[in-house]
Formats: C-alpha cells, structure tokens, sequence
C-alpha cells in the first residue's frame, strides 16, 4: 500500500542530510512525499537534540503537528533523529501523540517504520547501533538546485567536555573515497555549482583508517569535478595540516572561507572543556591561514559562560576576538547539557552568561561593521539566489557568506539574472547590516 509522507527536518545540514536519504529510501518504497504536513498519512520529525533550545524547538514542532493529529489532518507522527536518540523514553511517555521514533543508528529504518506505524500494531521504537549504522545511500536534494551537502564523515571522537554529540553518532568514522568521489560526480552531473563538504569535524577525515589525514587528498580529488565552488564546514583547528592550507590556497574552487569551531581563548578553559589547542596555538594557527590563503575569510562559534570563565577570561574572549578580526562568528550562551562534564563543574548563572553573549555579540557586530567598509568599491563574484520584491533588489552570497548561516548580497542590475548563475556585483553600501552593490557587465 502506498502512504503519503510528510518530512520536517531541524537542526544541521548533517541532520538534513539524513532527512534526503530518508525521502529517497521512503519514495523507493513507494510512498509519496509531499511537502505540507496537512493530509499526509505520516509526519516525519526529524529532530536536533544538541542543545535543550533544540529538543524545545523540536517538542513545539511535535506539538504542532499534534495539533493537526487532532484535527485529523495528520494520520500518523514519527521522530527521528537526536533527540529521540538522548531521550528516547521521554518521548514515548512524555509525548503519547507520537506513534513511533527512530535513533540516529535507524535513518535506514524509515520505511518499514512507516508500514509499522501504519498498521496500527506496533508502536515502531527502532534504536540502531549509533557507531555502524550506514552513510551512504541516495537522496532527494531539499536545497536549492544550485549547492548541496557533501557529508564526508559520521560521530565524532573530540568529546570535548560541554558536548554531546559523541553519545549521539558515534565514534568518528570516514566515508570510503571512492563512494563519496561517486556522489559528488552525481551532484556535478546534477547541476549542482557549490558543493558544501560537511561533517562534525572534516580536517580528521581518514585518520580513522590508518592516521593519515586524508582530507587534502580528497578536496584535490573533488576539485577535478565539474564545481565552481567548494566550501569547507567544520575544520577543528587542533588538526590543519600544511598540506591542507597548502591545497586550499593552491585549489581555485576551494573557497578562502574556513569555518574553524574555537569556543575560547583561555587556556584554563580549553583544558578543562577537554580541547587541544592553547590561545597560543589559535594565534599561530589565524596568523599562518591569513598569510598563506589569500583573501581568507573566517568563521568559529564562540561561548560565553563556559566553567572557568571569570569576568578576566571572559575580557580575555573579547579582546581575543577584537585582535583576531574574525570576521564571522556564531555567539552562544554555555548550556549545561544532562550527561556531559561541563553540567557537572561550577559555571556563571545562566543570567549572567546571557549579559556576556550579549556583549560579545557588540564586539562581533563591530568587526562585522569594519569587515563590511573595508570590501566596499570591491568586485565580488556572486551566486544569484533569486529576487526580492520587497527590496525590488536581486540577491545571493559571495564566497564570504555561506548559506543558511551567513546573510545576503542585494544587488541591482540592469537585466534579469537568473537563480543560481553568478555574476560580478561591485559593493557600494550596507543595508540593514547586510552588503549592497551593483551589477557589473
């Protein structure tokens, strides 16, 4: 029997990843995908569960839909992703409206959970083993035509102390070259113009496997393919090799846009959030990225209110990020998360930690304001991305901006420039924090 299928996906693009391998196994068995919630036998809620802001995202998200169960708009709910994962019996007591979740080891699951739910039987709890469920498989892109996800590696092994994603996918384990080499000439074929290669740490890729790293071997093999751009998500700083600055400064496709997580400077913080860098080491490694790639973009997430942050370490965060000049960074308030070590260690209140995000959010704000006069009058490259009628402007992102992350270009020109081509746009202003320019012939 057919069903209709419904997906909401939260979270990362790891996580949307996951949710275009569970459209393509859901349509191979069959079942049609449809895109509003409303009528469809069964909802697919694929969740995040990395910070309780996420798990409370995705319960709103539950309830809504819910709400249309109860209206009988909507046959069936199933979860999936992180937060069934951390909280599996949670949701199934606390959350009686779902009829049936699946683990982050159960992605492959989908289909027969669907036709589990569907007979009314079972209520499908499908729990797989976290550090060998598959990666591979086909998907249904949800992005735009234009750019996709390359995800390259599944878990992680850094188990830094505030962080639960290891007890969430598992150990750190690399996708073989050849199959990830395979999908990206799918992708090119596609028509896809930026590929975006992703996992939780991609500068560990292959050390798995005998040590070696084996990311630079893999962007040069990449950068034979048919893509205009490729840009890097995430690359831990304790592991950029010269090689690899090597090949992103030589490679033409690879972006000078480096997305490199820090969290902090202080060195009495790192050690205790179990990272392996020194504020030292974090000097050194901006000074050498900035004099060997250029034209470098950076991006890192920051956290205020980590243990340890006194009003010195934290003085020390901001004037770390007033020297560096990064010129993007994602701000956070420190969650003590249930099951990891930093809930267990003495930290600010949660007040607090909220005023000093507050504050390093003013001094990102700044470097955002210089960055942005400093690259008027420049000529930029730039991907379309569509019109907007309300700026009567059309608007995309340069290799500075990343999608979904970063903000926009608006851009007027004197003809129709189609989504998804790139163009040359001189930068002639800001409007409301976000860059403006022209069309150049």
């Amino acid at each position: 029997m057919s069903y209709t299928v419904s997906f909401i996906s939260l979270g990362c693009a790891k996580n949307q990843v996951n949710c275009e391998q569970m459209m393509a196994t859901v349509q191979a068995a069959g079942y049609t995908i449809q895109i509003q919630p409303e009528g469809a036998d069964v909802v697919v809620v694929n969740t995040c569960g990395f910070l309780a802001s996420a798990c409370e995202e995705a319960i709103g998200n539950i309830l809504e839909m819910a709400e249309l169960k109860k209206a009988g708009k909507v046959k069936k709910i199933l979860v999936t992703g992180c937060m069934a994962q951390r909280y599996k019996e949670d949701v199934l007591k606390e959350l009686p409206e779902v009829d049936g979740i699946l683990g982050t080891g159960s992605y492959g699951d989908i289909a027969d959970a669907i036709r589990e739910v569907m007979s009314d039987t079972v209520r499908p709890c499908h729990m797989g083993n976290i550090h060998t469920a598959g990666q591979s498989g086909e998907r249904i892109l949800s992005t735009p035509p234009w750019y996709a996800y390359l995800r390259i590696a599944e878990g992680c092994d850094n188990h830094c102390a505030y962080c639960v994603i290891p007890s969430l996918r598992g150990k750190y384990r690399s996708r073989p070259m050849e199959e990830l080499l395979e999908e990206a000439a799918e992708l090119a074929d596609s028509g896809v113009k930026e590929l975006l290669v992703i996992a939780q740490d991609i500068t560990r890729y292959g050390t798995d496997w005998s040590g070696e790293h084996k990311l630079a071997e893999l962007l040069r093999e990449l950068c034979k393919l048919d893509f205009h751009w490729i840009r890097l998500h995430y690359l831990y700083p304790d592991e950029i090799t010269d090689e690899l600055i090597d090949t992103i400064a030589r490679e033409e496709k690879i972006l000078p846009y480096l997305d490199i997580p820090m969290q902090h400077c202080n060195d009495t913080i790192l050690k205790a959030m179990n990272r392996r860098d020194t504020k030292a080491d974090l000097v050194a490694l901006v000074d050498k990225l900035r004099s060997r790639i250029p034209n470098l973009v950076l991006r890192t997430s920051l956290i205020a209110g980590l243990p340890y942050e006194d009003e010195a370490a934290f003085e020390e965060l901001c004037q770390f990020l007033r020297d560096e000049r990064i010129e993007r960074a994602g701000i956070f308030t420190f969650s003590p998360e249930e099951g990891t070590r930093a809930a267990l260690m003495d930290h600010v209140d949660t007040e607090e930690a909220k005023r000093r995000t507050e504050l390093l959010v003013d001094v990102q704000s700044d470097i955002i304001d210089d960055y942005h006069d400093s690259i008027l009058g420049q000529e930029r490259e730039v991907l379309c991305e569509g019109f907007d009628p309300q700026a009567q402007m059309f608007f995309g992102r340069s290799y500075a901006e990343s999608p979904e992350i970063d903000g926009r270009i608006y851009f007027t020109a004197d003809d129709q420039v189609e989504a998804g081509t790139f163009v040359q746009v001189r930068f002639t202003g800001v409007m409301d924090g976000e860059i403006t320019g022209e069309m150049v012939s």
